[in-house]
């Protein structure tokens, strides 16, 4: 490595790289794909809040360009492409991946068939309101600011947070050898069990979960078990099964149908619609006669029309056998912890979330303490010019200049600086009687005020009880109704428990032609009778091979080139007496 001087220094390539590709990983572990612990932000979606908050694009302002605030976001603090931003700003105002958005947009956000949303230059966006709840108390020193990428402003390290919304909107990311995946969850779930871990520190996970049941999707559907939910809030890694909500009806004519309503989180529908059609024209799925996507405004719906003779149940388990119409979501419950990767169970994450508020809490009566013990140092001050007025006039009149009145204040009135300066920038009006009297009433107010906030420092309990108080009222403004269902794992239910066990024949020509008919189609011949011709054949085609069966009972075809091929009876196709069947290839 050349160092400019002519100076070379010899450097193994080996380490260069070890230690170079170190220092990248920590990178994106710690400033890009992970999220913190506290406020559950990764370092993008934060500085996107903050930089909202600075431009003035509260949830009761006027909407303005995204591509405004991605400026703002990459000059400011996110030195990296503009996509990045975008995107996160995107996925934030998105209804179908946030269960709770921190954006709220204009225009056209992308869809759930997996349409990218409009270019930035064409979208609005402002904070939602929960969003604002992210920053409150922002401005009251209770969270470290750090130098920006050039140091040339300041940037919050960590949100306040008033609600824990790492639980609440989860998260995915990828960094060097690490992944974390959150499950988003119900905020008056999440909240009542914060508080439930408050009141009750050696509250286990078991007693958590009586609370915090389990994920709730912004897409809704179904969730599958119980295992892999617990698996997850005990060990920070699990599997949950998802499920879309579909229901099966009977048309008029006797036609049954499937209606799919809801999917599991973050399936692509048109993607999904596409994989049903493929299924069908593979012949792996059949019975489907039509598939209509009918969503609109009022919802999601996706229609499966069935033949006749279909069983709706088993193509149903079929669907979600071979595609997303049942998914499932892997938790990861990685985070930073002191900005250290770390994984977590569900105690853990609360437990952190809980001591990060009381943290901003303590920060928060620290600042309004000092605020006030400052009012109070000059209501002090003006108290006593009001008590000494003439010599206070006095005195100001007869000084050249405000700093010979100032030095002679303090002086004369054995006042501070800053005291003597109150009494200066005093307007003549605060002299009247009335006045006077509002000055010592706000003087009580403040020292009753410092009293508070000593009270509070010195006592943990009113500091949980604060927390309490404001995460009550958080769940009173913004709790909703679970989205998701959490049912019994039917997942691994045998399509063949969903099928009557009943005779059948089964009949193979000498052209290879293969078909299954119910017993019954054939019925005992009386004497004189002419019986019942069993099916048409092509010219020199015949039935070669007769078998009466059951449904359930396995059927092996053995081939000319020494191999077995085994079906269920019910898996060959049912045919009527007078079709000719299906090719066994």
């Amino acid at each position: 490595m050349d160092f400019g001087q002519g100076k070379i220094v010899p450097v193994n390539l080996e380490h260069e790289m070890k230690n170079s590709y170190i220092d990248y990983a920590m990178s994106v572990i710690v400033a890009r794909a992970l999220p913190d612990v506290r406020d559950g932000l990764k370092p993008v979606h934060r500085r996107i809040l903050y930089a909202m908050q600075e431009a003035g694009m509260g949830s009761n302002k006027p909407y303005k360009k995204s591509a405004r605030i991605v400026g703002e976001v990459l000059g400011k603090y996110h030195p990296h492409g503009d996509l990045s931003v975008y995107d996160a700003i995107v996925r934030m105002a998105q209804d179908f991946s946030m269960r709770y958005m921190l954006a709220d947009g204009h225009g056209n956000f992308g869809s759930v068939d997996g349409d990218p949303a409009a270019a930035m230059r064409y979208t609005e966006v402002r904070m939602s309101k929960i969003a604002e709840l992210m920053l409150q108390d922002i401005d009251k020193e209770t969270v470290d600011f750090a130098p920006n990428y050039d140091e040339s402003l300041k940037e919050p390290t960590v949100l306040p947070a008033k609600f824990p919304q790492l639980l609440i909107n989860g998260t995915s990311g990828i960094a060097v050898g690490m992944a974390t995946n959150i499950p988003p969850h119900n905020m008056c779930e999440v909240i009542d069990g914060t508080l439930m871990l408050i009141d009750h520190p050696e509250a286990t996970i078991d007693d958590l979960m009586k609370v915090i049941k389990g994920p709730d999707f912004p897409t809704a559907g179904l969730v599958l078990g119980q295992d892999g939910i617990r698996q997850a809030y005990t060990t920070g890694r699990g599997v949950i099964k998802m499920r879309a909500n579909a229901r099966i009806e009977t048309l008029s004519n006797g036609k049954p149908r499937i209606i799919v309503t809801e999917l599991p989180y973050q399936v692509n529908k048109a993607r999904l619609v596409e994989k049903i059609a493929q299924l069908v024209r593979d012949k792996q799925i059949e019975g489907i006669t039509a598939l209509n996507d009918e969503s609109d405004r009022g919802g999601m719906r996706i229609v499966i029309d069935l033949r006749r003779d279909a069983n709706a149940n088993v193509i149903l388990n079929q669907l979600y056998k071979h595609t997303q119409l049942q998914d499932s979501f892997g938790v990861i419950m990685l985070a930073l912890v002191d900005g250290k990767p770390k994984i977590l169970n569900l105690k853990e994450v609360l437990h952190y979330y809980i001591a990060h508020q009381e943290d901003v809490i303590t920060r928060r009566t620290r600042y309004d303490l000092k605020k006030a013990e400052a009012r109070a140092h000059i209501l002090e001050g003006l108290t006593i010019a009001l008590d000494h007025l003439d010599a206070v006039i006095t005195t100001i009149r007869e000084s050249r200049t405000a700093d010979i009145a100032r030095a002679a204040l303090i002086a004369g009135f054995k006042l501070s600086e800053k005291q003597a300066q109150a009494i200066l920038d005093l307007r003549l009006q605060r002299l009247t009687g009335l006045e006077r009297e509002k000055i010592e009433e706000e003087y009580q107010e403040v020292l009753k005020a410092i009293e508070n906030y000593k009270a509070i420092l010195a006592d943990e309990s009113r500091i949980l009880g604060i927390i309490k108080d404001e995460l009550k009222a958080v769940k009173a403004k913004f709790g909703d109704a679970r989205r998701t269902r959490l049912t019994i794992d039917t997942s691994e239910i045998d399509v063949e428990d969903l099928i009557a066990e009943e005779d059948v024949v089964i009949t193979l020509t000498h052209n290879n032609y293969i078909k299954r008919m119910a017993l019954d189609t054939y019925r005992r011949q009386n004497r004189g009778g002419k019986g019942v011709k069993g099916m048409p054949t092509k010219e020199k085609d015949f039935v070669e091979n007769l078998l009466i069966t059951t449904t359930h009972h396995t059927i092996l075809f053995f081939t000319n080139r020494g191999r077995v091929y085994h079906l269920k009876a019910y898996e060959i196709a049912e045919a009527s007496r007078t079709a000719k069947g299906t090719a066994i290839i």
